[in-house]
């Protein structure tokens, strides 16, 4: 039945007029999903406006990618995967936003996609992105129980030729003392009274909850849209106090003013779907006043000159005043978020943070840095370096933690190979002969 509907496909047949015609040319069948030629052409311009250089890139690359990708997709949907349908519109939503942004609007955006509609634009973008999530989840299921144990990764280590051992760039540890400017509990009031005068405009005289979400709303990323969100009671995004007071309410109510992190918030809940809820928020953040500024960056400069002086080391001056929770206990000790420990690698830093430290030395206090960040529009800190390790050829009792990362993906790409090979041999696979010759990494030909 497949190889019938992938030859019907391929010549193409127009029913009512029982007249042949050319179709968008299809690639291939795998399993339940069929590639089209045009799919090829969309998947370069996903890549292109990412950023990434085609270049370098082949048709049959990408082919052999989307290959892959529908195989891992038909077995997810065989191994009943589930997937979060509320997260992935979510993303959508904001991926549409950015896009709309960059490319200057929504309509220039649709013109480029070359849709008809925003609606069909939104569409096939979902569409892409479950797809993607779906491959991704497959993914995880093959690896998700491999481990390495020490002595593999002694072996692994031991076959890589010396001359091919990695090199290593400079490793050091940054730590820093964060101090937030104090927000006045009159200021904190002046939001909370706003807030209150939005809901009763909004009740009493009929006003629009979107329209004050696109004009005063500073949560930059939902205002666009109204200050829509789609959460889900399993698994929301959305920070506690929010979650919390957006699951309280009724279908059509708008909640009184509470505070998060990010600032004050009202939400309007919109739809209730099942698990699924449609709510919109507006977040206005209290000011910091200039005195409240002054009056954190004399506190900095106060421990840095204590550190300076030798009065207390830099350590025990985070954990006792910095306002940092995430890094306080530690001694401000940043974590890399890319492998979970204290060591950085420094041209694999943070640009922004790379910035601030590249030319401090070991043990030097850095001078006093104003800053920002997405729940906190001023802040001021201090930083220094320590441990610094310079740049080097892979040693196995020093560098334990990251050949053992090495290790494991090694591991994790042989088991992905194992299961792609058993996989294209029992899963139905057509593949359009105008690309014979596409050399592919797997057995697509099942030669």
């Amino acid at each position: 039945m497949k190889k019938l509907l992938f030859l019907l496909i391929l010549i193409g047949f127009k029913i009512n007029a029982q007249e042949r015609f050319k179709l968008d040319g299809v690639a291939a069948v795998v399993g339940d999903f069929i590639i089209l030629e045009s799919d090829i052409d969309k998947q370069y311009s996903q890549l292109q406006v990412s950023g990434i250089s085609t270049d370098d890139i082949t048709k049959c690359q990408v082919f052999g990618k989307l290959l892959e990708d529908k195989l891992y997709q038909h077995h997810a949907i065989q191994d009943s995967i589930d997937i979060n349908i509320a997260e992935i519109q979510s993303y959508v939503d904001q991926q549409i936003n950015v896009l709309a942004e960059q490319i200057g609007s929504m309509e220039k955006l649709i013109t480029y996609y070359k849709k008809n509609s925003e609606q069909e634009l939104r569409e096939e973008i979902f569409e892409l992105n479950k797809n993607s999530e779906l491959a991704k989840k497959m993914q995880q299921k093959i690896i998700e129980e491999l481990e390495v144990t020490p002595e593999e990764v002694r072996q692994f280590f031991n076959s890589i030729p010396v001359s091919e051992r990695p090199v290593f760039g400079t490793e050091l540890r940054v730590a820093q003392i964060v101090i937030y400017p104090r927000i006045s509990d009159l200021e904190k009031n002046k939001v909370i009274k706003k807030l209150r005068e939005f809901k009763s405009d909004i009740i009493d005289n009929g006003a629009s909850f979107i329209t004050k979400a696109v004009l005063y709303s500073d949560d930059i990323q939902s205002r666009k849209n109204g200050g829509k969100y789609t959460i889900n009671r399993k698994n929301s995004p959305m920070v506690k106090e929010f979650n919390d007071v957006a699951f309280s309410l009724t279908e059509g109510e708008i909640s009184e003013p509470f505070e998060t992190e990010f600032g004050f918030h009202i939400i309007f809940l919109e739809k209730i779907r099942g698990q699924e809820y449609d709510v919109r928020h507006i977040l206005l953040r209290p000011e910091v006043s200039n005195d409240e500024i002054l009056a954190a960056k004399n506190k900095i400069e106060l421990i840095r000159n204590r550190i300076l002086d030798g009065d207390l080391s830099f350590f025990d001056a985070a954990i006792e005043a910095s306002d940092e929770i995430e890094t306080r206990n530690d001694g401000g000790l940043l974590i890399n978020p890319e492998t979970q420990d204290y060591n950085f690698e420094l041209t694999k830093m943070d640009p922004e943070l790379y910035s601030q430290i590249v030319n401090l030395s070991e043990g030097e206090i850095s001078r006093v840095i104003r800053d920002s960040d997405r729940v906190n529009p001023v802040k001021f800190k201090i930083l220094t370096v320590s441990d610094r390790y310079d740049e080097h050829v892979a040693d196995f009792s020093k560098d334990y933690i990251k050949i053992q990362k090495l290790a494991l993906q090694n591991k994790q790409l042989k088991e992905i190979e194992k299961w792609q090979n058993s996989k294209i041999n029992e899963t139905y696979i057509n593949i359009n002969s105008e690309f014979n010759s596409c050399d592919f990494f797997s057995n697509w030909f099942k030669n």
